[in-house]
C-alpha cells in the first residue's frame, strides 16, 4: 500500500497529538528535570528556572494526564507531592537526550544561518543565549 496524502497527513496529526505538549519548552525541561528522579514541586521550579508556579502547575497537569508523569499525594499533615516519570516519560529522555545533543552539536551552526539570514533581510542580530554551563 503506498503512502498517499491523507494517510501521511493523518500520520502526521497522530504525531502532533502526542507530541504537542512535549514540545514546548516547560515539559522538556520538566522531564529533564525528573529525569533523575523523583521531585517535590518546589524542586522542580528550583531546577527549571523562570518557570512560574502557575505555568509549572499547567504543564505538570498537562504531562500527568499524557501519561508522562505520576503524581503521588502522601497522605501527611502537610501533605507531601511528589512528581516522576512513568515508564512512558522515561522512554520519552531518550530522543530528548538525543535532540539536546544535537542541538549542542549544531548551536554555532544555526546561529550562523541566522545572522547570514538577518544580513541578507536587513535585520537587526538577534541576541544569542549563551549556552547553559
Amino acid at each position: 500500500m503506498e503512502p498517499t496524502y491523507l494517510n501521511v497527513l493523518g500520520q502526521c496529526r497522530l504525531v502532533n497529538d502526542v507530541i504537542s505538549l512535549v514540545g514546548d519548552k516547560w515539559s522538556v525541561l520538566i522531564i529533564m528535570s525528573l529525569g533523575s528522579g523523583r521531585r517535590r514541586f518546589s524542586e522542580i521550579k528550583r531546577t527549571v528556572t523562570g518557570i512560574s508556579q502557575k505555568m509549572l502547575t499547567v504543564t505538570l497537569r498537562g504531562l500527568e494526564r499524557d501519561g508522562y508523569v505520576l503524581r503521588t499525594v502522601h497522605a501527611e499533615v502537610p501533605p507531601r507531592v511528589e512528581y516522576e516519570l512513568t515508564e512512558l516519560g522515561r522512554d520519552l529522555l531518550v530522543p530528548l537526550h538525543a535532540l539536546g545533543e544535537w542541538a549542542m552539536e549544531n548551536h554555532d551552526r544555526v546561529a550562523q544561518a541566522r545572522t547570514v539570514y538577518d544580513a541578507r533581510n536587513g535585520l537587526a542580530p538577534a541576541q544569542v543565549r549563551p549556552a547553559a554551563e
